[in-house]
């Protein structure tokens, strides 16, 4: 994989979050590629539970300052920095104190979902594309991780369609079991058709729960991995008959060279 550049989008990503598959393999992965000699970076969202001091986040000014729309709302983002130490690999941290400076990632102390978890999603696959456009680096592949990293392959493949940018980009999905109980806010799918995303590609949004979710990052992505032993019987079926390159879970021990070759087998 040398010189490939591979983009990670990932909900939660060690250090910076409590371990758990996602944010395990969130990790794992790019230090993976990045000892294979790819170039390699990583997005996340910027919880307030992040010790921004411990982990030395800065604020890149060059990149911050624009303002993005979601749902006809002007809502600032910021982009933070940091290094995972020992390892040389750059994390970015897409901010907006509206949706991300509470102390939790996804739910409040009760346990009960952020009724703005749908426009979390959107900020976070929006800030992404556009920091990404300021840095003006082209990955070849975008590997998204976790439910809050959904609607990346979404906005890719519709609201950044004629971005020349990406014409060549690759995006994979890594389907987890990790899921959360009840629905994202059902105006989602009306938030998604403000930015003139079809309402027929993404009509399982009607119901945003996390398997549905899942199915749209599923449908708009070029390749998929099963990354967790017991992903849901009616997700690995419609992985298996999705017509897209797929690969089986493999097991910890086992995964680099089997995530290497699904990647080059998604390269030119």
């Amino acid at each position: 994989m040398e010189d490939k550049r591979i983009l990670y989008v990932s909900s939660e990503v060690v250090p910076y979050l409590a371990e758990n598959e996602v944010s395990l393999m969130s990790y794992d992965v790019p230090k993976m590629i990045n000892n294979q000699g790819g170039q390699i970076r990583i997005f996340m969202p910027r919880y307030g539970n992040i010790n921004e001091r411990r982990h030395q986040l800065h604020e890149v000014i060059r990149l911050s300052g624009m303002n993005l729309v979601v749902n006809d709302l002007d809502m600032p983002l910021i982009i933070k920095v940091a290094s995972i130490p020992k390892e040389r690999i750059q994390v970015y941290f897409i901010d907006n104190d509206e949706y991300f400076k509470r102390k939790a990632t996804f739910t409040d102390e009760e346990g009960v979902l952020y009724p703005d978890n749908d426009e979390r999603a959107i900020f976070f696959a929006k800030g992404v594309v556009e920091t990404v456009k300021k840095l003006n680096w082209v990955p070849d592949i975008i590997h998204v991780h976790g439910w809050m990293a959904s609607m990346l392959p979404v906005y890719m493949k519709h609201f950044y369609k004629d971005e020349a940018l990406f014409s060549d980009t690759k995006i994979v999905t890594s389907v987890y079991s990790q899921s959360f109980e009840g629905t994202l806010n059902t105006e989602m799918i009306n938030k998604l058709t403000f930015d003139n995303i079809p309402h027929a590609v993404v009509k399982e949004l009607e119901i945003p729960n996390y398997e549905n979710l899942l199915l749209s990052s599923i449908n708009h992505s070029d390749g998929l991995i099963i990354a967790s032993e017991n992903v849901s019987s009616s997700l690995t079926k419609f992985i298996e008959s999705s017509g897209n390159p797929f690969l089986p879970f493999t097991p910890k021990e086992k995964f680099a060279e089997a995530y290497t070759n699904f990647y080059k087998s998604m390269l030119p």
